[in-house]
């Protein structure tokens, strides 16, 4: 009986068929793991579009974390907009709105009055010298100048008061004394209309002895009769 023929690349009578040792197609040479095409022709481990290689393997495909909607990146995650301690409402102050609370950082009624004691200086100062100039001098010259300091200080009040707190929430007073005036509703400053609204109704607290003006000193929320009519809080920033 005949021994029977083995296929091309197997038997010893074919040492130059691919497949053989030493020849094409051994470890390290064209043909074998991760160089030539593999088995037959085939595409071979190694250049096969392998992971890591093609779209859609890990660390290269759209995903974690660079797809959008992943952790810390998606809008609404935390430290994005809508999120605890930055949602309107619940904000620091400054930020729209406390909450529907009362601050925790109202001003003292001391250092509202010293606030109030600085702005008096800044307005009283050269309205003081304007009135002492002109009421006591019967020269032209020296009455128009005390004329001057009066409506200077007359003009620093409009500013400070009204222009400067209505925009910033602060007099020059409240900023030396870390003070800013806003709208319990929305925690921001309250604009010149409201500011000018507040002065006028500041009449009431100086009303039966001032007593309006020492509200704070019991009041829960700490604000004057102007505070509770106009709803606006001082707060120490």
């Amino acid at each position: 009986m005949s021994n029977p023929t083995p296929p091309p690349g197997y038997g010893p009578q074919d040492p130059q068929q691919p497949g053989q040792y030493g020849q094409p197609g051994q470890y390290g040479q064209p043909g074998q793991y991760g160089q030539q095409p593999g088995y037959g022709g085939q595409p071979g481990y190694g250049q096969q579009p392998g992971y890591g290689q093609q779209p859609g393997q890990y660390g290269q495909q759209p995903g974690y974390p660079q797809q959008p909607g992943q952790y810390g990146q998606q809008p609404g995650q935390y430290g994005q907009p809508g999120q605890y301690g930055q949602q309107p409402g619940f904000g620091p102050y400054g930020q729209p709105g406390f909450g529907g609370g009362i601050p925790g950082n109202l001003a003292a009624w001391p250092n509202r009055v010293g606030a109030w004691f600085v702005d008096a200086l800044i307005i009283g100062v050269p309205s003081g010298i304007g009135s002492a100039i002109a009421g006591n001098t019967n020269n032209s010259a020296l009455a128009i100048i005390g004329l001057i300091f009066y409506l200077a200080g007359i003009g620093l009040a409009i500013w400070n008061i009204l222009i400067r707190q209505g925009g910033s929430g602060q007099t020059v007073g409240k900023q030396v004394l870390g003070l800013k005036l806003v709208g319990a509703d929305t925690g921001q400053p309250i604009g010149v209309g409201k500011t000018f609204l507040r002065q006028l109704t500041h009449i009431l607290d100086g009303a039966a002895c001032y007593i309006g003006y020492l509200w704070p000193l019991w009041d829960e929320k700490r604000q004057t009769f102007a505070d509770k009519i106009n709803n606006t809080y001082v707060i120490k920033l």
